[in-house]
């Protein structure tokens, strides 16, 4: 019997299964193509899960180079962001990886670590008793298996087969009249860059490089590859089916390019990319925005488009689920867990999904068509300019405005998760002078020098995805309370030139269970969260 069976070989899955062999569990991935899916889906990552990635070290094997830096400027609802004035508070970081590469890294990754990953394996039944999940597949050559774990998560997507069977809700809303076309085409000699990250187009004139809103819809460009350049279109459509394609029908670089004419008024050339390339040509009819009633079920469990789907970053949402809920099943799964560990991904994951939809639909109300949202984007584009608004929606998009309630009484509503949860702050208590208001959120970067002589990021320390206690005090008083835990929890000793706090007890997730130098604060949340057994 396997710890964990995945439905869903995605980057959810792979990235779940991933978490789990760090955590010494034994998971099993079921994806239902035979071959890695090949098609353009994502084409980056942004805000705090390529920091997340970082942890792992797998940015630089992703496309990254070094370490990852604040993105001087980023878009919300196609305004911009001007995030080279919020220095070292800027918590949007980009890292321009196609979610096809992403996958066969994290495919890679998974077999280093000695993941079972089977293809061409469809599971269309579920049932689970209170010791065990069993889940019957259907093998590529036709016959049927059945498979048992203790545990099922579903990363099976937005139509989530885990979730039907598990009986678990999906409301939310569809837009049925917005049309979403992209594609990967070659360099033109009609579109030139120009000074301030503009574009020039023949016919058109100067527009901005990602973003441009008409009130026919929506043109972007971004030249990640300026060989391969990813041109997308958003059009309110309520015109007569048989006036357009439909869902079905295939894509073409000419029905492209009549949909950039129609946007921009002139019409822009297209071409294929270079020979060889990847091309992605994508309609997408209507949008969703969903988020599930719940996480779990019993021994059934939810992450990624499984459990929320919106028209905005739900990658990076995914990872932070599958990073949430990997150390807290291979606690449960090894006997240490607190009675209520496992029931925490949900309240803090959704919260987190919750404030993705929020914002998502508020850029997509952004962009859509009317003088009434004109008007409304010149005075959010005015309010843009002052530094404090900036930092609030920056962290917003980031994902770095969600704070875990890791304090006081369990429990809580996702209404209680949002309210007041939300705006970074990581000063110093009021009350107490420690550095309280870190807890709870993504731990932030810290340069240190470790014990051995070794200046390292704190990142690195991070890459076995274990509890970590970084322990900046430059005395013994903390080692002596963590020593019980030290078969589940690293402790480090080191300096930092800018210490956020005294010392630090980080979550494998990224996020920090506890700030200070008390000790029977300390051996408090480790009995919280690792347990005193």
């Amino acid at each position: 019997m396997f710890d964990v069976i995945i439905v869903g070989g995605g980057p959810a899955g792979l990235f779940l299964a991933c978490e789990l062999r760090l955590a010494g569990a034994r998971p099993l991935v079921l994806e239902r193509r035979p071959e890695a899916d090949p098609a353009d889906k994502a084409h980056g990552l942004a805000g705090q899960a390529v920091r997340l990635l970082d942890h792992r070290g797998l940015f630089e094997r992703c496309g990254g180079r070094g370490a990852p830096e604040p993105a001087p400027g980023f878009y919300f609802g196609g305004l911009p962001l001007p995030l080279h004035t919020l220095g070292e508070e800027n918590p949007m970081y980009l890292l321009p990886v196609n979610q096809r590469d992403l996958e066969r890294v994290l495919a890679e990754r998974a077999a280093e670590l000695g993941a079972e990953v089977r293809r061409g394996h469809e599971a269309f039944s579920i049932s689970q008793t209170e010791s065990r999940v069993e889940v019957v597949a259907r093998e590529p050559e036709g016959t049927e298996t059945t498979l048992a774990a203790r545990y099922l998560v579903g990363c099976d997507g937005a139509r989530s087969f885990v979730r039907k069977q598990a009986g678990i809700g999906f409301p939310g809303e569809h837009d049925e009249h917005v049309v979403d076309r992209s594609a990967l085409v070659g360099p033109s000699a009609h579109v030139r860059p120009a000074p301030g990250g503009r574009l020039v187009i023949d016919g058109l004139g100067e527009i901005p490089t990602a973003f441009h809103r008409t009130d026919r819809g929506v043109f972007t460009l971004l030249a990640h590859d300026p060989e391969r350049p990813l041109i997308n279109t958003v059009e309110w459509e309520d015109r007569p089916a048989g006036d357009s394609p439909g869902p079905g029908a295939p894509m073409t670089l000419d029905e492209m390019a009549d949909s950039v004419e129609r946007v921009l008024g002139v019409r822009l050339p297209l071409s294929p990319p270079p020979e060889g390339a990847p091309t992605l040509l994508r309609r997408l009819c209507g949008r969703n925005f969903r988020l599930a009633d719940h996480y779990r079920v019993g021994r059934v469990l939810l992450a990624g488009d499984a459990a929320h789907v919106s028209h905005g970053p739900t990658l990076n949402a995914a990872l932070h689920d599958v990073a949430n809920l990997a150390w807290k099943l291979a606690a449960t799964l090894r006997d240490w867990a607190p009675a209520d560990l496992l029931d925490s991904y949900e309240r803090e994951r959704r919260a987190s999904g919750a404030r993705v939809l929020l914002h998502t639909r508020a850029q997509a109300a952004l962009l859509a068509p009317g003088s009434g949202v004109t008007a409304l984007r010149q005075i959010l584009g005015e309010l843009l300019g002052r530094t404090e608004n900036t930092r609030l929606v920056a962290a917003l998009t980031a994902g770095a405005d969600i704070r875990h309630d890791l304090g006081g009484e369990r429990g809580g509503d996702l209404d209680g998760e949002l309210g007041g949860n939300h705006g970074r702050d990581l000063g110093p208590d009021p009350d107490t002078e420690q550095p309280a208001a870190l807890t709870g959120w993504f731990v932030p970067p810290v340069r240190l020098t470790t014990g051995d002589g070794r200046t390292r990021r704190l990142a690195e320390l991070l890459r076995d995805a274990r509890p970590l206690l970084l322990d900046l005090t430059g005395g013994d008083a903390l080692a002596g309370v963590a020593e019980p835990w030290y078969d589940r929890v690293r402790h480090v000793t080191a300096t930092a030139e800018h210490a956020p706090a005294p010392a630090l007890l980080v979550r494998p997730d990224g996020y920090v269970a506890w700030a200070g130098d008390e000790p029977d604060g300390l051996k408090s949340v480790l009995t919280r969260w690792f347990s005193s057994d």
